[in-house]
């Protein structure tokens, strides 16, 4: 059953999540929990293989449990501890591992106790909650009024955990982590690296990384944005150090690869890389755009990198555009202008056209939107921010210089 990694020579356990509750099915509420779970399991170093939601019906719970157990080494649930008639999941994983419910009396006494505490009074059906799978450990809920439990079985461990996100996320760091330290024979680290590109597009990234996306530790994965690409890397050695560095040796080879369209990590933005380097260069920039709503000017504002003079605005003749640009950027120099334009073309296809001017020197880029027009804003202000990207980079370069962009990132990266 357990899942072996032959990158890190040892075994590392797996898990599979289990939301309860026939309102998440319905849309009703938002699954939280489930990506709360996630982040805990992946803090510890445990592999999650899948998640699954299934509705308040004791039939279709064990049946998902069984099918969960079979597979992965740990399995944890979340709802349905309650005390209502639509809260089956003791019962339902008692079916699923072959036992009956077994009352307890001191967790009933527990209950009482914490419905004192809150200055109320348990129903009858709340001494339903003091009935769990034969041989299950109770875990102690001290900020909520369902008690959840453990059963450890031939094929594994399942824990069940009450649907309230507040009453979950405690549970996880003072009893759950525990009780997975002690059921885990190997220790191991999950680690990620995001790796931010624009200037490229998804089936243009996958052709030249494609080897890579086959590796099974580290993994590598792509998710597409309109104008931006996002490449993840996720390591599992038995530590840090050496998750570390198994991300480290596939960033180098990706930065190597992807030269010039990759301009950030993890929580970099395009606006922030940009707004750093015209700070860096101490210059500022106007910018005009049109059809973006204005969109580029909202992101930078906050970086305090634009110029603001609202009366230039009203300088511009279509018919005449780069004069009339090349005019309005005597009056910001030595700062940039750069004007973006979002249209229809003869064709209806969407088309976004940039004029960058600095130092005298003017470069216009066209590019066309193959995309579904909700998405044309975003991509048309990433595409802009990118532009200007790579022309501070590179000011005499074009949209495709390379040379100086993935040098500086690929230190950035594996410093």
């Amino acid at each position: 059953m357990d899942h072996v990694d032959e990158r890190v020579g040892g075994k590392l356990p797996s898990a599979e999540i289990i939301a309860i509750g026939t309102e998440l099915l319905l849309g009703e509420i938002q699954d939280t929990n489930t990506r709360q779970i996630a982040l805990f399991l992946r803090s510890i170093g445990i592999d999650l293989f899948r998640t699954t939601i299934v509705g308040d019906n004791e039939k279709r719970i064990t049946a998902v449990v069984q099918e969960a157990i079979n597979r992965a080494n740990i399995v944890i649930t979340t709802g349905g501890l309650g005390p209502t008639v639509d809260d089956p999941t003791r019962l339902a994983i008692a079916d699923a591992i072959g036992v009956d419910l077994e009352y307890h009396p001191d967790l009933w006494q527990q209950i009482n106790q914490r419905f004192k505490r809150f200055g109320r009074t348990p129903t009858e059906n709340n001494k339903k909650q003091a009935f769990i799978p034969k041989g299950a450990m109770v875990i102690e809920n001290q900020v909520g009024t369902a008690p959840a439990f453990y059963s450890v079985t031939e094929k594994g461990l399942i824990i069940s955990l009450p649907g309230v996100p507040k009453e979950l996320e405690f549970l996880l760091e003072n009893n759950v982590h525990e009780i997975l330290s002690d059921f885990i024979r190997e220790t191991s680290v999950i680690q990620s690296l995001t790796i931010h590109t624009s200037g490229a597009g998804e089936s243009v990234i996958d052709e030249i990384i494609a080897d890579l996306e086959s590796n099974s530790n580290p993994t590598v994965g792509i998710v597409a944005y309109p104008g931006q690409v996002d490449i993840r890397i996720t390591a599992k050695a038995i530590d840090n150090t050496l998750a570390d560095k198994m991300i480290s040796e596939i960033s180098t080879m990706l930065c190597e690869r992807l030269d010039g369209f990759v301009f950030g990590i993890n929580e970099d933005t395009l606006e922030k890389i940009v707004s750093n380097q015209l700070i860096d260069k101490n210059k500022r920039v106007f910018i005009i755009e049109n059809g973006l709503d204005n969109q580029v000017n909202d992101l930078l504002r906050k970086y305090d990198v634009l110029v603001s003079i609202p009366d230039l605005l009203h300088k511009i003749e279509i018919d005449i555009l780069e004069l009339s640009l090349e005019n309005l950027y005597k009056r910001i120099k030595p700062n940039i202008l750069l004007f973006s334009d979002l249209q229809s073309n003869s064709e209806n296809n969407l088309t976004l056209k940039i004029i960058y001017i600095y130092l005298d020197q003017l470069i216009s880029k066209t590019f066309l939107f193959g995309g579904h027009r909700n998405l044309a804003v975003e991509w048309a202000t990433k595409t802009t921010l990118n532009f200007l990207r790579v022309q501070l980079l590179n000011p005499i370069g074009g949209i495709n210089g390379k040379s100086i962009v993935l040098n500086q990132e690929c230190k950035y990266l594996n410093d």
